[in-house]
């Protein structure tokens, strides 16, 4: 603890979460990033110290998933003194009108991982189970896999149909134990707001001097994405997602880092660069493999960017 207090002496920080080494390496090779000698290692992870436009920062990788996640984003928040939180990476792309290589910032974040799975012959018109108590809802989702059978039949499919379920959350300034619900975690207004000024950044296109995207790529802010500890690499799912939430990022850790700062009252935002079309269909092919190198480095770019743009609207103030 020694360490942490000599930490927390020196912050507050804007805490840098990273889900793997792929997405950390470039900003540590990034001449934006300056590191600091002081490194802390605690609970499996390493949380290192720096500056960014000469503001103070935290950065910690997380590892695969919402669980992850969400643990290491609760150890950030518990032991060291964070301002707000920063999340970027690479993610899958819903959203026909995006490219890969763009970099999209949501304004709300949803977990869709949390499925109540119904019984078999019932349907939209019928209860769910626990329903009654409040625990569960049918208010979004409704996938019917049988819509989804190759040879089209009248039969109906024995997995029946799933419904998303909103988080129960427990908010830091809440009655203990008296448990809320949210599905649409909203990010920090004031860091949206910044991150509308990055639509003008120029991004990478190219892995070498023969290999370019089709597009040139852009800094967007959208509206929705989601998370779940699930890989999705499927075009109907992918094409679902968009009809009935109207998705652009798809990936596996940021609603996990949204719930916990949610909860926390701490700012956070998520930055994500689209490595593929979920799923395939896109112009590039084998874009997931081609074209991550430049996915990677623009959500970088665009991390770099925004917390620039940060200092100095707060400096503004």
């Amino acid at each position: 603890m020694h360490h942490i207090n000599v930490a927390n002496k020196n912050g507050p920080y804007i805490g840098v979460v990273i889900p793997n080494l792929f997405e950390l390496n470039p900003l540590l090779q990034s001449p934006s990033f300056s590191a600091s000698k002081f490194i802390i290692d605690f609970s499996g992870r390493r949380f290192r110290f720096g500056t960014i436009a000469e503001k103070k920062v935290i950065l910690v990788m997380t590892g695969l998933g919402m669980v992850n996640a969400a643990t290491t984003t609760q150890l950030l928040l518990n032991f060291f003194r964070v301002e707000g939180v920063v999340h970027y990476g690479i993610a899958g792309n819903a959203d026909p009108s995006l490219h890969i290589g763009d970099v999209a910032i949501p304004q709300y974040w949803a977990h869709l991982g949390l499925l109540n799975w119904q019984r078999f012959g019932h349907g939209p018109e019928d209860e769910l189970a626990l329903e009654a108590a409040g625990d569960y809802s049918r208010e979004y989702g409704n996938l019917r896999f049988a819509d989804y059978t190759a040879n089209v039949t009248e039969a109906d499919n024995l997995l029946n149909r799933f419904w998303y379920q909103a988080e129960e959350i427990f908010t830091v300034d809440g009655v203990p134990e008296e448990r809320q619900h949210a599905f649409w975690v909203p990010v920090d207004p004031h860091y949206f707001a910044v991150a509308k000024n990055l639509q003008t950044l120029e991004l990478e296109k190219c892995v070498n001097a023969t290999t370019c995207l089709d597009t040139t790529p852009k800094v967007t802010t959208v509206l929705r994405g989601a998370s779940a500890s699930i890989y999705v690499d499927n075009a109907a799912y992918r094409s679902f997602l968009f009809d009935n939430f109207k998705l652009s990022p798809v990936e596996m850790e940021s609603a996990g880092v949204a719930l916990v700062c949610h909860q926390q009252r701490v700012p956070h935002i998520t930055i994500r660069a689209l490595s593929d079309l979920a799923g395939g269909g896109s112009a590039e092919s084998n874009e997931a493999d081609t074209f991550l190198p430049v996915a990677a480095t623009n959500s970088v770019l665009v991390l770099v960017e925004f917390i620039k743009q940060l200092s100095l609207s707060k400096a503004s103030f």
